[in-house]
């Protein structure tokens, strides 16, 4: 099915409902030896349906698929966050030759903006070294919920990694959007449509439908999984 007819509808207290044959697989972070995220791998793919069902309560006995678990908790799936652009919200930091910007609200804690060493904030004060603005760049494109961004040379339109129109399942977090693919509200109305975006799936982050990292602090797994997954090799 044409990409433009791939869509996420997001059903009220309910699952997401992935329309368009769209393709879902499962990552997970390489870390160094002292526990810092590098960057990211491809687990496998999963089996879906022209039409897949995801869980978004958390409660899901087929992780990341939907077993209609939210109408046993009472799942409130009620979406808190600001429907208003990212550009309305995102802090810039003005370094040489880019400018990074930054919209806290939609962090999800995968930590790729820093290190043992330094972060991008201070990164930006030493941009003039151009070693130190292309490891800016990667750092960036690597934030999965496009919390972060940049563009470059005075320029007003972002810079974007090329990403596959896809949804990952990251272990033990959020669902992955990349691509450009349209995500609908509950109430019809359409979220900003970006390159990268990440859905909330244990249940408890406060800007839903987002992940805003609350999976971490309420010890959410993916628990048991019957999945299918075709494995990359």
């Amino acid at each position: 099915m044409a990409g433009d007819e791939q869509k996420i509808t997001i059903r009220p207290n309910g699952p997401y409902l992935l329309r368009g044959g769209i393709p879902l697989v499962r990552k997970s972070e390489v870390m160094s030896e002292h526990g810092e995220p590098l960057t990211w791998k491809k687990d496998g793919v999963l089996e879906s349906d022209e039409t897949t069902r995801l869980c978004r309560c958390g409660k899901s006995q087929t992780k990341p698929f939907c077993d209609s678990s939210h109408t046993l908790v009472a799942f409130d799936g009620t979406e808190t966050a600001d429907p208003a652009p990212i550009a309305s919200r995102a802090k810039e930091f003005k370094g040489e030759k880019i400018v990074m910007k930054d919209d806290h609200s939609l962090c999800v804690h995968s930590g790729f903006c820093g290190n043992r060493v330094t972060n991008l904030w201070n990164m930006v004060k030493e941009s003039g070294d151009t070693q130190v603005r292309a490891q800016m760049m990667a750092m960036i494109e690597k934030c999965p919920s496009g919390t972060l961004a940049f563009s470059v040379d005075n320029s007003p339109e972002l810079v974007e990694p090329d990403l596959p129109r896809e949804v990952a399942v990251i272990t033990d977090g959020p669902l992955w959007v990349s691509g450009g693919i349209t995500i609908e509200r509950r109430d019809g109305k359409p979220v900003e449509t970006r390159n990268r975006i990440t859905l909330c799936r244990c249940g408890a982050s406060a800007n839903k439908p987002f992940c805003d990292g609350a999976h971490k602090e309420v010890g959410f797994t993916d628990g048991i999984n019957t999945s299918p997954v075709i494995q990359i090799t």
